[in-house]
């Protein structure tokens, strides 16, 4: 069974940084993709961020681009996403997310494993 468990979220004012963690399992991290989700109150769950531990892949949502950055470190079994310039829109839960096929990681569906969640709270 697939463990992932998120770190780092809190409360920042609007134009500053949050770096989020999530720690894998060694067999996650050498095999899946992994990626971010958020969802906002009374919204639906939408796709963040997402790469491959290996390397050559990092996807991010158009709302994200220049702003966020994932990555990740394979000592550590760590996958990050660093948060700058943040926005009130940014705020939401945050998830982390895992699946061996990108295009199901993306979409966000049945296959995937989730980590708790994370809230981010970004103050005007």
């Amino acid at each position: 069974q697939v463990q992932l468990v998120e770190s780092g979220g809190g409360l920042v004012q609007a134009g500053g940084s949050l770096r989020l963690s999530c720690v894998a399992s060694r067999q996650t991290f050498r095999t899946d993709y992994m990626g971010w989700f958020r969802q906002a109150p009374e919204k639906e769950r939408e796709f963040v961020a997402a790469f491959s531990p290996g390397g050559g892949v990092r996807n991010y949502a158009d709302s994200v681009k220049g702003r966020f950055t994932i990555s990740g470190d394979n000592a550590k079994n760590t996958m990050y996403l660093q948060m700058d310039s943040l926005k009130p829109e940014d705020t939401a839960v945050y998830y982390c997310a895992a699946d061996r096929v990108l295009a199901r990681l993306r979409l966000g569906g049945t296959s995937v494993a989730w980590g708790q969640g994370t809230q981010v709270t970004v103050s005007s």
